[in-house]
């Protein structure tokens, strides 16, 4: 009995060899016809479908931490979707599954393998079945696979760059805040989207700023503006936005607020304005100019709310003014 197992042992094994060596002779027939750039190629792997055996060049393994005596004699498909990454794992097989049914015309996924070390590496993994029997069941599966962590990284660094570029591209360089072609863009979107609306805006304009900065310098000048900054930061929402609209003017957009709200929220930064340079030489205070969202397009609505703001300013400053309405802090 031991003896016929032996024998069946042996023809399965010739039977793997046989597939093998018949897909490798196509195989090295359709290289030729390759469309990838071999850089950071790992080699070709081969997957017999019937008896779970994966033959591939050691080179992926050796590049995951492992040495040549610790791979195994026998490979099959789990040694390496068990050391995919969680997040690509439910991904990965999908994308096997699809292919194995005949739903694609072929395999090819990027995705994270666990290293020895415990780190990941990216691979690019490319196959396609090659045979299959009557029923359409997939027989041997062949592809190849490629070591692209590098490329990941750089592709990071990009991405990296690209968020630091466009962040710089809408923020303003000394305060933070967002500038003034972001504040137009977004204020123009929300003026037409009616989920943003009550919608209001607020002009803020520093007091007697121009006598500081003869006074004391730009440098100093400077500093005022980041810390009236942090004091309009301190009574927003995370909804609103906050704005520099040029030199020592700011504005504000408040979605979903209504008026008499936003006008509570602009007298307690003008009291908090007023209250940090009380007791300086030249008293800081905000001026400020709140305007409804109507008809307007975005130029048209900051425009109301600056009118009101010099409203304010000729009311006597640091206060809030709606239309004709002059509230004084």
């Amino acid at each position: 009995m031991r003896r016929l197992f032996r024998v069946k042992e042996m023809e399965a094994r010739l039977k793997e060899l046989e597939r093998l060596n018949t897909e490798l002779i196509a195989e090295k027939n359709r290289q030729d016809e390759l469309d990838y750039a071999w850089t950071g190629s790992l080699g070709r792997w081969y997957w017999d479908f019937e008896s779970n055996t994966v033959v591939f060049n050691p080179l992926k393994v050796l590049a995951l931490g492992y040495s040549t005596d610790e791979i195994p004699e026998k490979i099959g498909f789990q040694f390496f979707t068990e050391k995919l990454h969680p997040e690509d794992y439910d991904r990965t097989m999908q994308i096997m599954r699809d292919h194995l049914s005949g739903k694609t015309d072929v395999y090819e996924t990027e995705y994270r393998i666990k290293t020895k070390s415990g780190d990941y590496k990216w691979y690019y993994d490319r196959g396609k079945v090659t045979k299959r029997d009557k029923s359409g069941k997939p027989l041997f599966i062949a592809g190849i696979v490629f070591d692209i962590t590098d490329r990941k990284k750089l592709e990071s660094e990009l991405e990296k760059k690209n968020l630091y570029l466009a962040e710089i591209s809408e923020r303003d360089s000394l305060t933070g805040l967002y500038n003034h072609r972001y504040i137009y863009e977004n204020l123009e979107i929300m003026i037409r989207d009616d989920k943003y609306h009550p919608l209001c805006v607020a002009v803020l304009d520093l007091d007697n700023f121009k006598s500081l900065n003869d006074e004391y310098g730009h440098i100093h000048g400077d500093r005022v503006l980041q810390r009236v900054t942090e004091l309009i930061k301190a009574d927003l929402h995370p909804h609103d936005i906050a704005g520099r609209y040029g030199g020592d003017e700011f504005v504000v957009i408040f979605p979903n607020r209504e008026l008499q709200n936003v006008k509570t929220i602009c007298q307690k930064i003008c009291a908090s304005v007023s209250g940090e340079y009380a007791s300086e030489k030249i008293k800081l205070t905000l001026s400020c100019g709140i305007a409804v969202a109507n008809e307007e397009d975005a130029r048209g609505l900051i425009h109301k709310a600056d009118m009101n703001m010099y409203e304010a300013k000729a009311a006597g400053k640091n206060r809030v003014v709606f239309a004709t309405d002059v509230a004084k802090e």
